[in-house]
Parts: C-alpha cells; sequence; structure tokens
C-alpha cells in the first residue's frame, strides 16, 4: 500500500484551498456579472467546445456534469435572457443545438478577462504546488 505523509496531506489541502478559491471568486465574478454561476458555465461550454460555435444540450449536460433534464432548463432560462439561441440539428433532428448570443458572447468575454486575470495571479501558487507532489511521488 502506498504511504501518504504529512506533507502530502498538506500538499492535497493547499491544492485542494487554491482551487477552491478560484472557484470561489468564479462565482462571485459570475453574480457580479448578473448571472447564476451555472449560466456562465454553460455560456463558456458553449463557446469552448470542440464541435464549434454549438452544441448538444446532451453536451452541455456532461460538461456541466449534470443531467440532460437539468440541461434542458439551463438552456430555456438562458434562452430567456437573450443568452442562447436554440435550433434544430440538420444532421439529426433530435438534436437540439445551443449557440451563443452577441449578448451572451458579450458576458462571457468581460467574464473569461476576469477569470483569466485571476488565473495569472493564482497559478503560480497552485503550479509549486504541483510541482511539489510531483516531487514527492
Amino acid at each position: 500500500m502506498a504511504k501518504v505523509s504529512r506533507a502530502d496531506y498538506q500538499l492535497l489541502a493547499s491544492f485542494r484551498y487554491g482551487l477552491r478559491q478560484f472557484l470561489q471568486f468564479s462565482e462571485h465574478a459570475a453574480r457580479a456579472a448578473g448571472l447564476p454561476p451555472r449560466q456562465h458555465q454553460a455560456l463558456l461550454a458553449i463557446a469552448g467546445s470542440a464541435e464549434g460555435d454549438h452544441i448538444t444540450v446532451g453536451t452541455l449536460a456532461e460538461r456541466l456534469l449534470i443531467t440532460h433534464h437539468s440541461a434542458v432548463g439551463l438552456a430555456n432560462r438562458m434562452q430567456r435572457r437573450g443568452l442562447v439561441t436554440r435550433k434544430t440539428d440538420r444532421a439529426d433532428r433530435r438534436q437540439v443545438l445551443l449557440g451563443l448570443t452577441s449578448a451572451g458572447r458579450r458576458v462571457l468575454r468581460g467574464l473569461s478577462i476576469a477569470h483569466k486575470a485571476e488565473i495569472v495571479r493564482i497559478g503560480p501558487a497552485l503550479q509549486d504546488i504541483l510541482s511539489e507532489i510531483r516531487a514527492n511521488d
């Protein structure tokens, strides 16, 4: 059985604390921009998808680790707010594709600038912890 030292616990706790700080920053930034954090996450999932400008509701559910039913409700709320568009996939009429509106892109751009700055700020500390974890293995 692998041994876990007190130093390992401290590093893991520090890393988790850094991640929680970033997540808290993200939640506060989203709320300050007038969005629930889950809607920010959805905008980012759509914009950052490898599928292109649109993703399916199923892919959104997968990326946010939520049920398909929850993703449908989230998409409905975002569409009512004018943040996303919905259209039926031409290749598979059973699929609903979600895309960003100009308002959705604008909100996401502002949040992404703030998030990148926060990652630049906290990244070195998290990188140091990761380096120590690797060195201890």
